[in-house]
């Protein structure tokens, strides 16, 4: 008996028979075949009428012992993580989420305490599928959930439930076919040149630096609160590399950025006349030109910019439009950029947008141009 050997490890087959090998092809009886098996022992099987019909057992057996060690370690993770709750489950993925700033980490608990927990800290990890999800976001919706809060905590149970797709938990994804909340900004309220100006210089010296910090440059209350003198990169160049976080009340990275990344700015000659204003006047340490009025060791707060702005609208001596907030100066200043044709992924980039959507739905309306002028302009193209 002749057996004819496959690449190593995929055994062999052969006949039981007189015929030498080359007459297998002709004669009636049939292949068998040999082959280690997932415990390493020698097993046989027969029955194979022809050659391929028994190369291709052998390729099954092999790819399925190769599969073995993958297919046993998926099995170890369902059995140990299926029957978690998701409250224990987040728990141990939170561990892995090493890149949050601690903001970032004060919001992600927010949500879960407030919005996914309530509804589904309790549900085993393997009973999660797309009509759960979907049960889920219904759920705030008749809870009266904001948009925006419905979009974060979507988004926050998203990248737990695909970290545990990605383990095998799940034979089809769980977010397949969900359609997830649409958040759409609120059309921002924009003041007008005239009552910027009269915000400005209705409050103390401190009001007016911030003021034309967001006004013109585009700064979030955070970072002009953090504004340094080093940070005057050129004349017509602000590099914005820090804020104030609101929850820590210490300096730290920016939104949407890592630690020691920056963005460059555009610096109007107003604003830089102001900033160094403000420094030949009040003096700085280590650059920063704002700190803790009752603490010079500590940052300046966004918060007593809020409290004055609240002051002045009690005041009600200014014309401060329904809606119209302390962030609406920066929304001039976006709304001073798409006005004179700035392209809005400048905007996006110099405001410090995650994505450049968020920057089209806030201000879209404000950009120039129709689909009428637009055809005129195209017009003038063809016809040169």
């Amino acid at each position: 008996m002749a057996a004819k050997t496959l690449p190593r490890g995929m055994g062999s087959f052969f006949k039981e028979c007189e015929h030498s090998p080359s007459r297998w092809a002709k004669c009636p009886h049939p292949y068998k075949v040999r082959y280690r098996d997932a415990s390493g022992r020698q097993a046989e099987e027969s029955g194979f009428a022809t050659e391929d019909e028994a190369i291709n057992r052998l390729t099954t057996l092999y790819k399925a012992r190769k599969a073995a060690p993958r297919q046993d370690a998926k099995a170890e993770r369902i059995a140990k993580y299926g029957p978690m709750q998701l409250r224990e489950y987040t728990t141990e993925w939170k561990d892995g989420q090493r890149h949050l700033a601690p903001a970032s980490l004060s919001h992600l608990d927010s949500l879960l305490q407030h919005h996914i927990f309530p509804a589904l800290g309790s549900r085993r990890m393997s009973s999660f599928d797309h009509k759960v999800v979907d049960g889920f976001i219904r759920t705030m919706e008749r809870n009266g959930v904001g948009l925006a809060a419905q979009s974060n905590a979507y988004d926050k149970l998203k990248a737990i439930l695909l970290d545990a797709h990605r383990l095998g938990l799940f034979d089809d994804n769980p977010l397949s076919g969900v359609k997830p909340p649409q958040y759409d900004p609120k059309r921002a309220v924009i003041p007008s040149p005239e009552q910027l100006q009269a915000v400005r210089v209705a409050g103390d010296d401190t009001l007016t630096l911030l003021m034309d910090l967001m006004s013109g440059c585009g700064l979030r209350n955070g970072e002009a609160a953090a504004v340094n003198l080093r940070n005057l990169v050129a004349d017509d160049v602000y590099r914005v590399t820090e804020q104030v976080n609101q929850t820590t009340k210490t300096y730290d990275r920016l939104k949407h950025r890592k630690a020691g990344e920056y963005r460059d700015v555009p610096l109007p000659a107003r604003t830089r006349n102001t900033i160094e204003w403000y420094a030949d006047t009040y003096g700085n340490v280590d650059g920063y030109l704002l700190r803790h009025p009752r603490d010079p060791t500590r940052p300046f707060q966004p918060y007593l910019l809020q409290n004055q702005w609240q002051r002045l609208k009690r005041r009600g001596d200014l014309d401060i439009p329904d809606g119209m907030v302390i962030y609406s100066m920066r929304h001039f200043f976006a709304s001073n950029c798409l006005r004179h044709n700035i392209p809005i992924t400048d905007v996006a980039e110099w405001m410090g947008h995650n994505s450049i959507e968020i920057t089209f739905k806030i201000y879209r309306h404000l950009m120039p141009g129709s689909i009428g002028s637009a055809a005129k302009l195209l017009d003038l193209g063809l016809t040169a």
